[in-house]
C-alpha cells in the first residue's frame, strides 16, 4: 500500500495538523483520485502503535475487520466491489486513527454502509447492524437471536452514523477507490490464461486480500 509523497491539489495547503481545504483541516492521510495510496511514511508507526498497541494485535484487528466486512457483505447480498471498497476504507481510516480509541466493529459497520452507497447498492443501516449482530453471535458461538430494537440498538445506530461521518472527514471526503480487480481479466487475456480457472480464482483472491 506504499506510495510516494502525497500530492495536494491547488486549492489545498498543508500545515502541522493536516491538510487545509478551504477553512477545514483534514487528516494527513490525504487521498485524491490521482493518488489513492497511503504514503510509506504513514505505514509505521501507525496511530495504534503510538497508543501502545503491538503490531501483531493491530494486524489481527485489521484482518478481523476485513473478514467481518466480507461476511456481512455476503449476507447483505452486496456486490464484491462494495465489500472491497468497504475494506479499503476500513484500512485507510486506521492509518489515521487508532484501534485503541475507536471500535473496529463500529467502524467496520460504518465502512460497509458507506461503501454500499458509493457502489450504488445502498442497504438500510438497520440491516447492516442486524447482520453484524448475527455475525457476533456466530463468532461467540451463541444461540442466534433476533436483534431487539431497544436503546442499545439506537445507541449502536447513532455510533455507526457518527463513525461514517468520521471516516469521511478523516479521508478528506475522498472515497474513490481504484480496485485492481477490473484489470485482472484483461491481463489474463493478454497472457492467454483466461480459461485457467484455478489461476483466475487465485489472482482474484490475491487481489482481494491486498486491497
Amino acid at each position: 500500500m506504499a506510495a510516494g509523497p502525497l500530492s495536494v491539489s491547488s486549492n489545498a495547503s498543508t500545515n502541522n495538523d493536516g491538510i487545509l481545504i478551504g477553512d477545514k483541516v483534514y487528516s494527513e492521510v490525504y487521498l485524491t483520485i490521482d493518488n489513492s495510496l497511503i504514503p510509506e511514511e504513514r505505514l509505521s508507526p501507525t496511530p495504534s502503535m503510538l497508543d501502545g498497541l503491538d503490531l501483531n494485535t493491530e494486524t489481527d484487528l485489521r484482518i478481523l475487520g476485513c473478514e467481518l466486512i466480507q461476511s456481512a457483505g455476503i449476507l447483505l447480498r452486496l456486490p464484491q466491489v462494495a465489500m472491497a471498497t468497504g475494506q479499503v476504507l476500513f484500512q485507510r481510516f486506521f492509518y489515521s486513527k487508532s484501534f485503541v480509541k475507536h471500535s473496529f466493529e463500529i467502524v467496520a459497520m460504518a465502512c460497509i454502509n458507506l461503501a454500499s452507497k458509493i457502489e450504488e447498492a445502498p442497504r438500510r443501516i438497520r440491516d447492516v447492524i442486524n447482520v453484524f449482530h448475527h455475525l457476533r453471535q456466530m463468532r461467540c458461538k451463541k444461540t442466534p437471536s433476533s436483534l431487539i430494537l431497544d436503546q442499545n440498538y439506537i445507541n449502536t445506530k447513532n455510533q455507526v452514523i457518527k463513525a461514517e461521518r468520521r471516516v469521511l472527514k478523516e479521508l478528506g471526503f475522498c472515497v474513490h477507490v481504484k480496485h485492481p480487480h477490473k484489470i485482472i481479466v484483461m491481463y489474463l487475456q493478454v497472457l492467454d490464461c483466461e480459461k485457467n480457472q484455478t489461476l483466475v480464482q487465485t489472482a482474484w483472491v490475491v487481489h482481494a486480500g491486498t486491497t
